[in-house]
């Protein structure tokens, strides 16, 4: 079974409304485990559970929080070279529309890849005029439909490439061309 962790930092609550619908839309795909933590209570044993992990931060200046970004200095830096292979995306809310939060999303996936995750955009829309293909993004809290539809997109996203390449479920490759499924 493969596992999800959404892990986020939340200063007033609107990274956390996206951080849920991130949760619900993995839960989508069946036989994966989702957690959910907050950077305070997450530990590197939660890292070191999952298959996949779904980051999100409130933007801060253009890139992610400063809890986050500690989180991965300080308590994930023992584990450097223990977590290669594992699959990520992000999701950052802004203030206002124009705030950085596709910025603060690239800062994560940078993170992520230093850590040798294999991260990774949405292509698809996830409602017409709303894209994933840095992260999900909202400004101030996923009010809108689209916005939370492309939570639930990443998520969802998530879980199928935990799905084909953690438990080698091709029935569960976005793509579903067979020319792109796994060799066997």
């Amino acid at each position: 079974m493969g596992k999800v962790l959404v892990l986020f930092d939340s200063a007033g609550g609107n990274t956390r409304a996206m951080a849920e619908l991130v949760a619900e839309g993995a839960g989508e795909i069946s036989a994966i485990e989702v957690r959910l933590k907050t950077v305070e209570e997450a530990t590197p044993d939660d890292v070191g559970w999952c298959d996949g992990i779904a980051v999100g931060s409130p933007t801060n200046m253009g890139v992610l929080s400063w809890k986050m970004k500690r989180f991965w200095d300080d308590a994930m830096r023992p584990h450097w070279m223990k977590v290669d292979g594992k699959i990520g995306c992000a999701f950052s809310s802004s203030g206002g529309w124009g705030g950085g939060a596709e910025l603060a999303c690239q800062s994560i996936l940078t993170v992520l890849m230093n850590f040798g995750f294999l991260v990774f955009g949405v292509t698809d829309y996830a409602a017409p005029m709303m894209t994933a293909h840095y992260g999900a993004i909202a400004a101030r809290e996923p009010r809108a439909e689209a916005e939370k539809a492309a939570c639930r997109l990443l998520g969802k996203r998530l879980a199928e490439w935990v799905a084909l390449y953690a438990d080698r479920r091709d029935d569960q490759h976005p793509v579903g061309k067979p020319d792109r499924m796994m060799p066997g």
